[in-house]
Parts: C-alpha cells; sequence; structure tokens
C-alpha cells in the first residue's frame, strides 16, 4: 500500500472506502470527525494508526475486493487487548463506499483543514531549514527575504517565495492572526518587521531569534514608540524549546517548530473550551 495526505485523494477516479470516526470516548489516537480514505493502491490520510487503523483497513479492502453492493457500515471497535492496543478508549467507526475521491469529498467540510498562515522573515540557514521542516505541518509557508539569491536556492511547491526588499512594509496586506518568526540578517529590519507586526495588534505568535539582551533592548524601543506592554510581552525571545540549547541551524528550526505547535495547541484548547462552555451554556439556558 502506499499513504498519501488525505486532500490528494481529490483527482483519483476509483472506487473508495471512507472510514470516518462518527464517535469517541477515553484515550483514542484521533478526534471525532477525523477520515481515512481506503482505495486498492492507496490509502489517504489516518485514523491514528496501529491496530485500529489496520482493522479497518482490512475491512475496506475486503469490501472492495468482495462486495460490489456495499453502501455503508459503522463498527464499533474497543481500543483494549482484543485488538492489541492498551489506549482505552473506543471509537465508532462509519464504512462508506464512493465512486471515486471527489465524491468522498462529499458534504466533509473539514476534509482539508484551514491551515495557519506562517510567515518566515529570513532565508538563511535557520530559515531554510524552518520551511522545508514545516512542509508536512498545518500552515501555509511563506518565506520572505530581502536577498533574491537565498530565496532562488530554495525550491519547492509547498513553500512561497517572496522577495521584499523593504520586508516590513508587507506587514499590511498580509492575513491577520497569522505566526510570524523574524530572524533576518539584520536587528535593523527585526525591530522594523515587529514594529509593523505590533502595530496591525492582531497575531497569533511572534517568535525573534535572538539573546535577552537583545529583547530586553527592543523592549525599551518599542515602549518608546507608544505600543502596548502586553502586546510586546507576547514576542518570544529567544524562540524555541528552552531545553534545546543547540546551535546547530537544523536542531534550532527543531526547537522553534516545537514551540509553535506547543502554543498552536494551546489556542486550540483554549477555543474548544471556550466553544464547550458556549454550548452548556445555550443548552441550559444561559
Amino acid at each position: 500500500m502506499i499513504f498519501k495526505k488525505i486532500h490528494e485523494a481529490e483527482k483519483f477516479n476509483f472506487a473508495i472506502i471512507k472510514a470516518k470516526l462518527i464517535n469517541t470516548e477515553g484515550s483514542v489516537p484521533r478526534n471525532e470527525g477525523t477520515i481515512m480514505l481506503i482505495s486498492k493502491k492507496y490509502i489517504f490520510g489516518s485514523i491514528g494508526g496501529g491496530q485500529l487503523e489496520y482493522s479497518v483497513i482490512q475491512q475496506s479492502l475486503n469490501i472492495l475486493n468482495n462486495n460490489q453492493n456495499f453502501k455503508e457500515r459503522i463498527i464499533n471497535i474497543p481500543l483494549g487487548p482484543s485488538i492489541g492496543q492498551c489506549c482505552g478508549g473506543y471509537v465508532q467507526v462509519k464504512l462508506s463506499k464512493h465512486k471515486d475521491g471527489k465524491e468522498s469529498f462529499k458534504n466533509e467540510q473539514n476534509i482539508n483543514n484551514i491551515k495557519d498562515n506562517l510567515y518566515i522573515f529570513g532565508a538563511g540557514h535557520i530559515g531554510k531549514e524552518l520551511s522545508y521542516k514545516f512542509i508536512d505541518l498545518d500552515f501555509n509557508i511563506n518565506l520572505i527575504d530581502s536577498r533574491k539569491e537565498y530565496l532562488q536556492v530554495i525550491k519547492n511547491e509547498n513553500i512561497i517565495n517572496i522577495y521584499a526588499k523593504l520586508p516590513w512594509l508587507l506587514i499590511k496586506s498580509l492575513p491577520k492572526d497569522s505566526f510570524f518568526i523574524i530572524l533576518t540578517h539584520s536587528h535593523d529590519y527585526d525591530f522594523k518587521i515587529i514594529n509593523e507586526i505590533l502595530k496591525i495588534n492582531k497575531f497569533k505568535f511572534i517568535g525573534l531569534i535572538g539573546s535577552k539582551t537583545k529583547m530586553k533592548r527592543f523592549k525599551n524601543r518599542f515602549l518608546k514608540l507608544g505600543h502596548n506592554e502586553s502586546l510586546i510581552k507576547r514576542i518570544e525571545c529567544p524562540i524555541g524549546i528552552k531545553s534545546i540549547s543547540s546551535k546547530k541551524p537544523g536542531e534550532i528550526a527543531i526547537s522553534i517548530i516545537a514551540r509553535i505547535l506547543e502554543y498552536r495547541s494551546k489556542l486550540l484548547l483554549n477555543a474548544n473550551n471556550e466553544k464547550n462552555i458556549f454550548n452548556f451554556e445555550s443548552v441550559n439556558g444561559k
């Protein structure tokens, strides 16, 4: 079998089984609503791996090979010793047959998760490592630099290279609520870029490469310009996981990515908690 990303299924014109988690309880590897698509040759996406996924794939292949009239079925799977897993949870999986990938996407509004916008300022060693390592994550990757020759060596369809002689002038035209990583070759550029981000006053994350001393100096300058201290405190510098002290570009990039994923997970958790509170209050008439 060949494994592919979920969105790639849309272009394939052959029978597909859609496996969708319609109910979950306890400790489970993926959330309710997650889907995986199975064809005779390809697997698109994942519902959590392990014996759970293997069992669903085998049942789906059996349907594709032996049951031409199959429409849909719901299967209940406890994630316990009976299937060789010890998660302790429970999942309910709906299997449905579709003529092709496009049809399997019907009524799946979240089939392509809305990706966060990521803007990496600086295409040097760390910027290059970051842009490539972010490819398999749910981000729209934009790499910005004032040096054309640095961008020209980075060629990947998943990375948008943006040349800007004065990169801070781009900020006003970029989507709000984006993730910003600033690691240019110039402290002056770094300062001007963050100054413009603070002006728009709506961002998800600002990470700056550098030392605590650099951040202290930047903070004093931002305060003199009248920026709100609470916004300035949201700038993370040094950026990355504190327990990783490597000076190697590749390892620094991994540290930065780990921190951003951690930060985004907290944002999603807080958003889900607020949603649950809203739903509870709505049900109870508050």
